[in-house]
């Protein structure tokens, strides 16, 4: 059967007919191929489709399916009788099969199309595939088989296309998806989009079409798609992680799959790459041809249509070509961002788990840095990574290519290459160094920065800017931008390098040739060599770049798989014990002979020998001396510390309250909730308990208030109450509490010690444990612990320990009680005297007391219902976190003009304008060294080769060589002249702007999002602007030389122009607008990523303690999908622009060149002429997809600039620092008097005013003791007297000068504050206490023993030059505060402000600070102290008490406390003071 019956026979090329095929090929080989090839992958197919489900079609789509079947049934019958005339009229087809199999191929598709249409959601590929490449195959048969002569033919032909008849309707109908419900974003369009969808990126038009209407916003943009949210990425990383120890290994098992598939793709489109040189060296042989038998009468010329069948094939090769290398962009964009993701969820799960002493030694800045940087440097490894594979396969390609054209010669330019290579990785060397420095010093910087913001409150009232902003410039101007100038340099030379070496190789080939090959060197050699010198320019370039990315990606994984293999905590390290129902006296936690360290290099351990056992209901205290072990007790049973002997046993979950309280950027509700249900009948009951009631009604939207980052908005003590609410509410079994009572007014502690820890509070119930340095309490204490240095001294309840005289508790409790501070013996609500006072007062008391009494009994009775916490369920991907108290700044629209002008003014506006000129002429050079080819091309046809002294050759040489020189400068120029200062001027204006800040600018701004600035933002202007510009205007300028060549060449090309050029504007229009905002919607998705991953890093005991890791990892995984979805639209926006345009390229092509065959046919053009045009032509695509790619670049990055310039322009800055005419004689204040003038103050423009008319005058020396509930506006007092808030109305005077007069440093540095939390940096002990460096370091000592640290310094190793890590974590709270005390101490000012100062350190070391501020070294000091312990400011002057912002009392202590009615002494009452007090006051 399969014999020819065609007098041609089974040849390829006809000898018949001019240009065309045998019809047996066609036929025996074309069409049966096509129609095998169909049958056998839709019988594939249709096994596969028979196992899915069938879905519910609409009533359309069934419609749509039996319009289908019905064609395809018709095509079928007709297909039957095609057959039945070419069986019946003999000899009428060449070869039988096609018509066989025609019909069985038609009857599968008909299966198929059923199958498919009620069982997928996207057309079939298959049949959108075949009908195409069938018609087409079908269409050149017709043309050969009307030619030929056999019987009947006009039949067979007529019935052959009798099929194609009903099959190509039924072919647009299969190209509608089957489905047609409605669109919405909760999935992505990829589901239902079909194969020419996918290829031409249409699934994103309407997309494109909403975006250049309006602006995009998140919920315009697609869902992903389930394969690729990043819990399931992560979890593909971590079990492959736990197989190999290699990352590189796990990275390629978890997503190398399709990353292969796009690797096979790419080498395809390198092949067809080299195919156009090829097609152009066979069109221009083909014009030489024509040209040559033109005038001759004997010889018969090629025939025209072989012409324009070149030009339509080298459309079609460039159109495929457009398809493969956009689908593996597409891939590599997607595994890169697989690869993000899947790092990112991986490093945050491990830095939950990390031991203490990796926590220790990683700031949390170097792990944000592996976050934000490592891990987008492995994505755009996944980018351009496949170029290592395909660079070195496209310098084969092209120098197999080569050898065909020129011979031997071509290697001349091999061994140029080849010798260029080791000079190359040698710059790649010398530049991965130095990029690995210029690491190190941004990590610095961004380390310096982040400790900068963390303690801007403290930086602020020390006026301490100066000493910061030097320590970050130094770091900034002379580590950071003296690297970026040299790495500025050698990126110049290097890109000088690359432009070169192409022109030198094909310049040295060429002078080769000319010599030595015996063939003249005509148009169609030179101009195929060249556009393949072009193409080997790319590989080249690439190569260095992908050379350095993959140094950068070696450095990284490094650094990655240290972080992802470190320490973690030890599991052990606490056992669990799950109980349901515990009874009250069951052990809940017991601790054994238990050894702890911090770090395992510690000599000592930070706990020895720990014995504790805790019963369910018991209450355990622990007490001891600062820095003796007690909140690293609360870290050991948590199981933070590296347990080295014993065994910590847990029954239960335990519920955490740290005593630096941490806070979520979230509402109020959400801190205390922390992610469990919402039970209000209880979360009232806890509101009101932690006497949290007053505080939310002041908030402005309540309990719903956003509290800014680390919750900032909130006062200490409210902080405090708030962590201790999320410990209540969360119900657990075990609750620790460490130190929650030290940071509230004595009267709202006596408050929340009834309700909610002593033996009638919410947790009576429960184990607690609380550490404490008060001791008003301890009678209600089931158990005492008292600490010294890590050991258990004593250990019992308080009867006990009070009983044996030598105990070191009965020493404190009676050292502490005479002197006038709590007395431990005294119950609630009533005095210790023998009797009962009769008077009205006592009565009171007793009624209030049974009152308080059936309350708490009517409490007690429902607490035994309450149940545990139960964790709520995770909100939805779309309901986005909330952005923080001020939503991130981000422009719409298009980036203004200002912005570039800003840039430019910042850059240097003449050394721009230079390197435009030189990159024009470098332009106009090369142009002109090209028409200097076509010249000798064709002296050469004419004379044959002339060797080297030509003079056309020698002024492509000497042009070439111009070129190569004026890139050089360019590149220079843009890179050491313009970046560099741009760099500096944007970063040092933005750090000043930002210093130079209001405090409320810090409290409404997160710490990730100004530090998002100074990194990443920064780091563009530093390092991807420059490039990007520079590609830009290079660019531009190709474009428009294209243009001009092929315009003066061929002038009815201009008539195209003018559509191609609307199409052009259009298509970029569409894409300039949603691209941007797209950029921009994934800058402002990427800042909640960094915020919760710093924010998550500050409460890891937090979160470990309260087993919240899941959630915190699903809350990250929703920040990260979030990022995703902007993200993955972002990319795709690029693959749907390049497609057009290259669609445009293509058509420039092909119309070019069928301009150039007509011109040829119809007049006279030499093949020059065609070749310098159609080398031309073929880089269009490129270029133009390059111009409007960098153009967007340009504008999408300098969306960093316009964000910069913003903060460096508009942000409010506080009054001037110095104000020459207001300056204050240098030892002001003398005295130290101050005086408050009708001052009313708000924190911020509408909000309420937080003091009202405060009038009062302060004598020199006098000592003030503040006190009032909490937000009465204490804090606020002295925020005033630092101007950190200025007033709404009145005025301040210290020493009779007006304070708002003055520059803030004056001011602030004449007054010394020690703070409520006592801000440390990273450093050393020295650098902490005095950054300004202004003291000796006798002084230095001297404070540091009146502040009772001189002994703890001087055994560290280093003393005063002893590091301080990170925030101060090296030591503990009430240390902290001593070192905050010492650098009041240096200032020797005349005022002294004590905000909370000593409520953190325990009850002897408060004492003796008190001493000394009594003390002679303070005699002529003004101080006004704010105490929550009354104890601490019974001894001053006058007390002054506040209420809701105004002066509710101010006089004597002694005055106070008789006055039956003032508010001081009921306060004094609920802290048990007055007995002892009014007795001393009336003696």
């Amino acid at each position: 059967m399969a014999t020819c019956a065609d007098v041609e026979g089974w040849g390829v090329v006809s000898w018949l007919r001019e240009f065309d095929l045998t019809l047996c090929f066609e036929e025996g080989v074309i069409l049966t191929s096509l129609l095998a090839i169909l049958l056998l992958s839709a019988a594939g197919n249709i096994g596969v489709l028979t196992r899915l489900p069938s879905r519910d079609i609409s009533r359309k789509s069934q419609w749509k399916l039996w319009a289908k079947l019905t064609l395809l049934a018709l095509a079928i019958v007709a297909s039957c009788f095609n057959l039945f005339v070419v069986l019946s009229l003999k000899h009428a087809a060449s070869v039988i099969w096609p018509y066989l199999l025609e019909p069985l191929a038609l009857l599968a598709s008909w299966v198929l199309t059923q199958l498919n249409h009620r069982r997928t959601r996207t057309s079939s590929t298959i049949l959108l595939l075949f009908w195409p490449a069938y018609i087409a195959a079908l269409a050149i048969w017709s043309r050969s088989f009307l030619q030929h002569d056999v019987p009947g033919k006009l039949f067979v032909f007529l019935s052959k296309w009798a099929v194609e008849l009903f099959a190509v309707p039924a072919y647009a109908l299969e190209c509608i998806s089957p489905d047609d419900l409605d669109r919405d974003n909760t999935e992505s369009p990829i589901i239902t989009a079909n194969v020419y969808s996918v290829w031409s990126f249409a699934w994103l038009t309407p997309l494109m079409e909403k975006g250049s209407k309006e602006f995009v916003t998140e919920d315009d943009l697609p869902a992903l798609l389930p394969r690729d949210e990043s819990e399931k990425l992560g979890q593909d990383l971590k079990s492959a992680l736990e197989k190999h120890s290699s990352l590189w290994v796990a990275i390629f098992l978890s997503y190398g799959g399709p990353y292969l598939g796009a690797a096979v793709l790419k080498l395809l489109q390198d092949g067809l790459a080299f195919l156009q040189p090829q097609l152009l060296r066979w069109l221009l042989a083909y014009i030489s041809n024509y040209q040559t038998t033109k005038g001759a009468a004997h010889l018969v010329g090629p025939s025209p249509l072989e012409g324009y069948a070149i030009a339509i094939i080298m459309f079609v090769a460039s159109m495929v070509q457009t398809v493969i290398l956009h689908q593996y962009f597409q891939i590599c964009f997607e595994t890169g961002m697989r690869v993000r993701a899947g790092l990112v969820t991986a490093i945050y799960k491990k830095s939950l788990v990390l031991s203490s002493d990796e926590r220790g030694s990683r700031a949390s800045g170097d792990i944000v840095n592996l976050m934000s940087v490592d891990a987008s440097r492995l994505q755009d490894l996944c980018t351009y990574g496949l170029i290592a594979i395909s660079g070195p396969f496209q310098i084969t390609l092209a120098f197999v290519s080569l050898y065909n054209l020129l011979g031997w010669s071509a290697f001349v330019g091999v061994a140029i290459m080849i010798i260029s290579i080791p000079l190359n990785t040698s710059i790649a060397r010398l530049l991965k160094k130095m990029q690995e420095q210029q690491m190190k010093n941004r990590d610095r910087r961004t380390r310096l920065m982040s400790e900068l913001l963390a303690n801007i409150k403290s930086i602020k009232l020390y006026a301490w800017e100066y000493a910061f902003i030097r320590r970050v410039l130094h770091v900034r101007n002379d580590l950071e931008l003296r690297m970026l100038k040299k790495i500025g340099i050698v990126t110049a030379l290097n890109t000088t390098l690359w432009g070169g070496i192409p022109m030198l190789v094909a310049f040295s080939s060429f002078a080769a040739a000319s010599v030595f090959s015996s063939r003249p060197l005509t148009a169609d050699v030179i101009f195929p060599a060249i556009s393949l010198f072009m193409l080997l320019q790319f590989p080249l370039a690439m190569f260095g770049q992908v050379t350095s990315n993959i140094i950068e990606a070696l450095v990284s994984v490094k650094r990655l798989s240290g972080f992802l293999h470190a320490e973690e905590l030890r599991q052990d390290a606490q056992a669990k014990v799950h109980k349901n129902n515990l009874a009250i006296g069951d052990v809940v936690l017991s601790i054994k002979g238990g050894e702890f360290f911090w770090n395992k290099h510690d000599i000592s351990a930070a706990l020895e020998d720990v014995n504790l056992t805790v019963r369910k209901g018991e209450l355990a205290g622990i007490l001891g001396r600062v820095g003796s072990g007690k909140s690293s007790l609360l870290s050991a049973i948590i199981g933070d510390m590296r347990k080295t002997e014993g065994e910590v046993t847990l029954f239960g979950n335990v519920a955490y309250a740290a005593q630096n309280p941490w806070i979520l950027s979230a509402t109020v509700r959400d801190n205390i909730l922390f992610s469990h249900e919402y039970d209000e009948v209880f979360y009232n009951l806890v509101i009101e308990a932690c006497a949290l009631k007053p505080d939310l009604e002041l908030l402005p939207q309540g309990d719903l208030t956003e509290v800014g980052e680390k919750g900032i908005t909130l006062s200490g003590g409210q902080r405090a109450r708030v962590a201790l609410a999320r410990a209540v509410y969360a119900r657990a079994d075990l609750v620790l509490l460490d130190d929650v009572l030290a940071a509230v007014d004595s009267h709202v502690a006596r408050h929340i010690f009834d309700h909610v820890i002593g033996p009638q509070g919410l947790l009576a119930t429960k184990a607690r444990i609380l550490v404490t340095n008060g001791i008003a309490y301890l009678k209600h204490f089931d158990k005492l612990v008292y600490l010294r240095r890590g050991i258990i001294l004593e250990c019992g309840a308080y009867n006990e320990l009070m009983s044996n005289p030598d105990s070191e508790m009965r020493k404190l409790v009676h050292g502490h009680a005479t002197s006038g501070s709590t007395s431990g013996a005294a119950t609630p609500g009533r005095s210790s005297g023998a009797a009962t006072p009769t008077t009205s007062e006592g009565g009171d008391m007793q009624a209030t007391l049974v009152g308080e009494l059936e309350y708490v009994a009517e409490k007690v009775a429902r607490r035994d219902s309450f149940k545990k916490a139960v964790l709520a369920s995770a909100p939805k991907l779309r309901d986005a976190p909330s952005d923080g108290i001020s939503k991130e700044h981000s422009e719409q629209g298009r980036v203004k003009m200002e912005v570039y002008s800003q840039y430019l003014h910042a850059a240097s506006k003449k050394g721009f304008m230079l390197f435009v000129l030189a990159t024009v002429l470098q332009q106009g050079v090369s142009v002109m060294s090209t028409v200097m080819l076509r010249l000798w091309g064709e002296n050469n046809r004419e004379t044959g080769n002339s060797g080297l002294g030509d003079k056309y050759f020698l002024g492509y040489g000497l042009l070439s060589l111009a070129s190569i020189i004026l890139g050089a400068c360019a590149a220079l120029l843009i890179w050491v002249f313009c970046s560099l200062r741009s760099s500096k001027h944007l970063h040092d204006s933005m750090l000043n702007s930002v210093m130079r800040a209001p405090l409320s600018f810090f409290e409404t701004t997160p710490t990730g999002r100004i530090l998002n600035l100074f990194s990443r933002d920064t780091y563009v202007v530093d390092q991807i602007l420059a490039r990007v510009i520079q590609n830009m205007i290079r660019t531009s300028a190709v474009v428009a030389s294209i243009v001009l060549v092929i315009g003066f060449s061929f002038p009815p090309f201009l008539i195209a122009v003018v559509p191609l050029t609307w199409f052009y504007y259009r298509v970029t229009v569409y894409y300039l607008a949603t691209s941007r905002e797209l950029k921009r919607l994934d800058a402002v998705s990427r800042s909640p990523i960094f915020a919760w991953f710093s924010e998550s890093l500050a409460g890891l005991s937090t979160i470990r303690a309260y087993e919240q890791q899941s959630v915190f990892i699903a809350n990250n995984a929703r920040r990260i999908d979030r990022n995703q979805l902007c993200y993955l639209p972002s990319t795709a926006v690029n693959r749907w622009l390049a497609v057009r345009l290259e669609f445009v390229g293509a058509v420039i092509i092909v119309t070019t060149a069928m301009l150039a065959v007509s011109a040829v046919v119809h007049s006279n053009v030499d093949a020059g002429l065609v070749g310098l045009v159609l080398s031309y032509a073929l880089n269009t695509t490129g270029s133009l997809n390059w111009f409007v790619r960098s153009a967007s670049e340009v504008e999408q990055n300098v969306v960093s600039v316009e964000r910069i310039v913003h903060y460096a322009k508009d942000l409010e800055p506080e009054a001037p620092y110095e104000i020459p005419e207001n300056k204050p004689p240098s030892e002001w204040p003398t005295a130290g008097e101050v005086e408050f003038r009708e001052y009313s103050a708000r924190y911020r423009p509408g909000l309420d005013l937080v003091l009202k008319d405060i009038s009062m005058t302060i004598k020199p020396k006098e000592k003030i003791g503040i006190c009032g509930r909490t937000g009465a506006g204490k804090s606020s007092l002295l925020l005033a007297l630092f101007r950190i808030i200025e007033p709404a109305s009145g005025t301040i005077f210290i020493d009779k000068v007006d304070i708002g007069k003055l520059g803030l440093h004056d001011l602030r540095s004449a007054v010394s504050i020690v703070p409520q939390n006592p801000d440390l940096f990273e450093g050393t002990l020295r650098e902490n206490i005095d950054p300004v460096g202004q003291h000796q370091d006798v002084d230095i000592w001297t404070a540091l023993e009146h502040a009772h640290l001189k002994s703890y310094v001087e055994s560290l190793p280093g003393g005063l030059d002893a590091p301080v890590q990170e925030a101060g974590s090296s030591l503990s709270s009430g240390q902290r505060q001593l070192l905050c005390f010492a650098r009041a101490l240096l200032r020797k000012t005349k005022v002294l402000v004590l905000d909370e100062a000593t409520s953190a350190v325990d009850l002897d070391t408060d004492r003796a600070i008190q001493e000394i501020i009594r003390g002679p070294i303070f005699h002529d000091v003004t101080i006004l102290t704010i105490a929550h312990r009354l104890n601490t400011i019974i001894e001053s002057d006058r007390v002054l008490v506040l209420d809701a912002g105004r002066i509710a009392e101010f006089d004597t202590p002694k005055k106070l406390l008789e006055d039956k009615s003032s508010i001081f002494r009921s306060m004094a009452a609920e802290a048990g003071l007055t007995e002892m007090q009014v007795e001393n006051a009336n003696e």
